[in-house]
């Protein structure tokens, strides 16, 4: 039987990651950590900001509300406060229409 190698998964990503996963600054990512009081990245002994897939997340839904809904940092800290459930439900049904998109593109282009 041949071995199969796992996919490795990382548990903590750098600023650096994080910012070009999402395609921002990583000022921008300090001052959302500012912000959002749901943003508690680890800091190791040197004090680089260590984000959990957990951060990634609500880095993400952050990012969805201000850039992609454009509200403002105090509408998006107010959604996120006064309806956290319903907030990432929305966006969990938006990624996966965006998947469902993706999808049918592509078998459109095979056609």
């Amino acid at each position: 039987m041949p071995y199969k190698e796992k996919k490795v998964e990382k548990l903590f990503h750098s600023i650096g990651e994080v910012a070009e996963m999402l395609n921002v600054n990583t000022s921008t990512i300090r001052y959302w950590e500012k912000e959002f009081t749901i943003l508690k990245p680890k800091k190791n002994k040197k004090g680089n900001r260590m984000f959990t897939n957990q951060d990634l997340d609500n880095l993400k839904l952050i990012y969805h509300l201000v850039k992609v809904q454009k509200l403002t940092i105090d509408g998006a800290r107010k959604k996120l406060k006064e309806n956290k459930v319903d907030t990432i439900n929305n966006y969990e049904v938006i990624k996966m229409l965006e998947g469902v998109k993706e999808l049918l593109n592509e078998i459109k282009e095979e056609l």
